[in-house]
Order: structure tokens, then sequence, then C-alpha cells
């Protein structure tokens, strides 16, 4: 079984058509152990509420991904015991405390953060932390 730390990148990819849908939705079979920061769900209600906004989804269609978000396989973790390790990562690597919250729950947990986000994984698998990374479209 595979230890998987995902982010909103991912997660909103299983609420879409775009690019990279596919493998997000391989992440939810029954082979993976999934795992985030609690934080996640508020970052993806800040996606859902960004796509009502823009017309992607109505509020109805908003309100059920969220509440389908709520049922999926995903272990959610307190951040506050990853805060002072994200912060140590987010100077070392220059990224954002937010994003390096998943890498320190990967590290926590050795696993792997699968993200969709090109920025973010090009900083980390150039990293200390490429162990602990993985691009969505690489996700078997």
């Amino acid at each position: 079984m595979s230890i998987y730390i995902v982010d909103a990148s991912v997660a909103a990819k299983w609420f879409t058509e775009e690019e990279h849908a596919e493998e997000s939705l391989k992440l939810l079979s029954g082979e993976n152990s999934l795992h985030a920061p609690d934080f996640f769900m508020l970052e993806m209600d800040s996606v859902f509420c960004k796509w009502t906004r823009r017309g992607i989804v109505s509020v109805d269609e908003g309100e059920m991904a969220r509440a389908t978000l709520r049922q999926l396989p995903v272990q959610k973790h307190p951040f506050a015991p990853l805060q002072d390790s994200a912060y140590a990562i987010a100077n070392r690597m220059g990224q954002s405390v937010y994003d390096c919250l998943y890498v320190a729950l990967a590290a926590l947990l050795k696993g792997r953060m699968v993200t969709a986000d090109l920025r973010l994984y090009d900083v980390i698998k150039n990293g200390p932390f490429k162990k602990h990374a993985v691009w969505i479209g690489d996700v078997k």
C-alpha cells in the first residue's frame, strides 16, 4: 500500500475533467492510504468558491462537491504539530508554509506528497525532500 499526501491541486482534479484527472482518481483506489493536513478542507472550500464565482459550478454543485469530499478516504492530520517543520522547510526551499505542511506530513509519515502544482513539484524534486514528492502524471 502506498502512502500519499494529497494536496488541493490533486483533489480539485477529482471534480473536473481536466488534464491528470484520471491519475488523480486512481489515488482513490483502496490500494492507497491518503492523507492531508486538516487545513486541506479549507483550501478545497476556497477552490469550490472560486469555481462558483467563475460560473464553473453552481452553488448547489459546489455544496455537493463539498459533501462528496468529506466522504472520500483522506485522513486529516492536525497542522499544528507540523507547523515548525513546515516553517523550516519553507525557509529552506523558498516555498509557502502552506505547501510545506504537505511536505512535512509526507516526511513524518514516510510517504510521498502528490501534487499537480508543477512549480512546487519542480522545486521539491531538485531538493532535499525529493523522495517525498511525486508528480500527478507519474502516479501509476
